[in-house]
């Protein structure tokens, strides 16, 4: 499995958290604080969703990835490492 690439995505939000780069995506939605945050993934939710009723595999990991990022985004906003998910996923491991 390729967790180095969600370590490395969430190395650049965390970068672009501490450092704002003009013309940012990332940036974009920080600045847009929780209301742009929870509207842009509440969309990519929605999206994920058509295309996993209606779409083949290629486009529903393209949606899924979309929600992957959104969802590291605003875990980032509130200061919430994806880590400590990896954290509560592992103690439900039984």
């Amino acid at each position: 499995m390729k967790l180095h690439v969600i370590e490395h995505i969430t190395n650049v939000i965390r970068d672009r958290k501490q450092n704002p780069k003009e013309g940012s995506y990332t940036n974009l939605l920080f600045s847009g604080g929780d209301n742009k945050i929870i509207k842009k993934l509440g969309e990519e939710n929605a999206e994920f969703l058509k295309a996993f009723l209606t779409e083949t595999g290629d486009r529903i990991a393209s949606e899924a990835a979309d929600i992957i990022y959104h969802l590291i985004v605003a875990l980032e906003y509130k200061g919430v490492g994806f880590e400590k998910v990896l954290d509560e996923l592992e103690s439900r491991i039984k």
